[in-house]
């Protein structure tokens, strides 16, 4: 028997997800969005895309959430889009009330699916989601540090003119201008970054990877979707398919890395059980304050979440 997986939110991000996971053939889609036939139109231009891509999946789009009943992973994409000139902090309210009540319609009908939380400020939403639901902390995550670390690699095969295959990297922090990247265990077929770039050229790549969500804003007038799908689909493939992979994603934290109460981009293993474990990496001092700085900066957001 094929999974089942909703998607809440048809736009940009929510429909990219929906095609990539059907495409992967494992399950059938829900896509729910609140906007009268766009749900529908875009779940069936995904479905009779199936005879040329060879999947069974069925992908159904609704306006409530009764045919998401009984899902085993949902992923929340819904909410205001970042504009240019916009900070994830001024989405907080906004994005706070809908995440909410999409996270009541989630639990009536599906009380033991995992929630990847994918709607921006992410760590803040995450939150929301944990709260609203009650759920064990193992069974909501964000999608970031996929993201935010994809960004990285991405920006240092570039560079060399490598396959990102061969790149391997790691970002931790909240998603936003406060993540961490760790160029010092960065590393090109095995050979550590700092052996292979002067401390200025890291330092850029470093900084394009923290800003990589706003400069795509600026050139498309609003949020990425391409990129932040393929994260979220890694995770729940890894959920789904009880892969046990080792990932950077939002986690809630309890004393990990000396922090706790909020989410914030770790790795962790992902499998059927959602955040299976939570992995410590040893940090130089610089790197643990620069990660309680990020933490500080989400305890703000959240802090806005609970005077909305």
């Amino acid at each position: 028997m094929r999974k089942k997986i909703t998607v809440v939110g048809a736009g940009n991000v929510g429909a990219s997800c929906a095609q990539r996971l059907a495409e992967r053939g494992y399950a059938d889609v829900v896509l729910v969005d609140i906007v009268p036939s766009v749900p529908q139109g875009k779940a069936l231009d995904i479905q009779e895309a199936a005879p040329v891509v060879g999947i069974d999946s069925l992908v159904t789009g609704v306006n409530s959430y009764e045919a998401s009943a009984d899902s085993d992973v949902v992923v929340i994409t819904a909410g205001v889009p970042r504009k240019p000139g916009m900070s994830r902090d001024d989405l907080v309210t906004t994005n706070q009330n809908i995440v909410a009540s999409i996270t009541r319609d989630v639990l009536k009908h599906s009380p033991d699916c995992i929630i990847v939380a994918v709607t921006n400020p992410l760590d803040a939403m995450a939150h929301v989601i944990l709260k609203e639901s009650g759920f064990p902390r193992c069974r909501v995550v964000g999608m970031s540090g996929i993201l935010d670390t994809a960004r990285f690699r991405t920006f240092i095969a570039l560079e060399f003119g490598v396959s990102v295959e061969d790149v391997q990297a790691l970002v931790l922090g909240g998603h936003g201008d406060q993540m961490v990247p760790l160029p010092r265990i960065a590393s090109v077929g095995g050979i550590p970054l700092p052996q292979l770039l002067p401390q200025e050229t890291i330092d850029r790549l470093v900084q394009r990877a923290v800003k990589g969500g706003g400069e795509i804003v600026e050139l498309l007038n609003t949020s990425a979707y391409y990129a932040p799908s393929a994260a979220a689909v890694q995770m729940v493939d890894a959920i789904a398919l009880d892969k046990k992979r080792i990932l950077p994603a939002a986690a809630y934290l309890e004393g990990e890395y000396g922090i706790e109460g909020v989410f914030l981009g770790v790795p962790v293993k992902l499998g059927a059980g959602g955040v299976e474990q939570i992995m410590q990496v040893e940090l130089s001092p610089d790197e643990q304050e620069a990660l309680k700085r990020s933490a500080a900066a989400v305890r703000e957001l959240v802090e806005v979440t609970r005077k909305g």
